[in-house]
């Protein structure tokens, strides 16, 4: 039991440690990102019972509506609403990079849960193969949401725009996951790789941009504030 919770928990809180230190001006406080990722662990109980609900009645079963209604907008959509009502307002997220750190957090805390329970089903020689593709891609969604809410929040147009793009391109990217897997039988892997390759180069990218908007508005700040003391 201890070697599933175990095998379970680790790449949740490895990912999320690794977007939360690549944080680089205003560190998030460890508290609020704890509760954004116990907010994700909450919404897991929810969201299995609709999707059981659904699965009892026979609704939405096709690959494509399961993919991308049952699995993409259901799970993403609910992520999205506790970021934007819990997160989105908040002082604390004072920084674009900010949205990544808790989009990550949410999510994970989500993929977490889930993946202890398939652990415990399935087994634990599994938890190689979960780490690298679900936990992860979660991860990625996260990022994702997180990104767009960011640059929603520091940006004085378009906004609504931004905060649509953050639900509906994890959705997209979730209910592609998952349509690979329920529609490729034989050698889903071969679509697999390359598809979570590309999903973790736009993550990373994603990344890279958020800090360097981040960067950029901190040195503008610096600037003006050093042209304050000279006059």
């Amino acid at each position: 039991m201890l070697a599933v919770i175990s095998a379970g928990i680790a790449p949740g809180l490895a990912l999320l440690s690794y977007f939360y230190l690549r944080d680089q001006y205003d560190t998030e406080p460890v508290t609020m990102v704890f509760r954004s990722f116990l907010l994700g662990v909450l919404l897991v109980f929810p969201i299995m019972f609709i999707q059981y609900a659904f699965l009892t009645e026979g609704v939405l079963q096709s690959p494509f509506a399961n993919a991308f209604l049952l699995s993409g907008l259901l799970e993403e959509f609910f992520k999205w609403f506790i970021m934007f009502y819990t997160v989105y307002q908040h002082s604390h997220f004072d920084e674009r990079y900010d949205g990544i750190v808790y989009g990550v957090a949410v999510s994970l805390g989500f993929a977490t849960v889930e993946n202890i329970l398939y652990l415990f089903a399935n087994g634990v020689t599994l938890a190689i193969g979960r780490a690298l593709l679900p936990v992860s891609s979660h991860a990625i969604y996260g990022v994702v949401m997180g990104y767009y809410l960011g640059i929603a929040k520091f940006s004085k147009m378009k906004k609504s725009i931004w905060i649509w793009a953050s639900l509906i391109i994890p959705v997209l990217l979730h209910g592609m996951y998952d349509y690979i897997l329920l529609q490729i039988e034989e050698y889903w892997l071969y679509v697999m790789v390359p598809f979570m390759i590309m999903l973790w180069m736009l993550a990373l990218r994603k990344v890279k941009v958020a800090s360097q908007l981040d960067e950029d508005s901190y040195k503008s700040t610096i600037k003006v504030k050093k042209e304050n003391i000279k006059v």
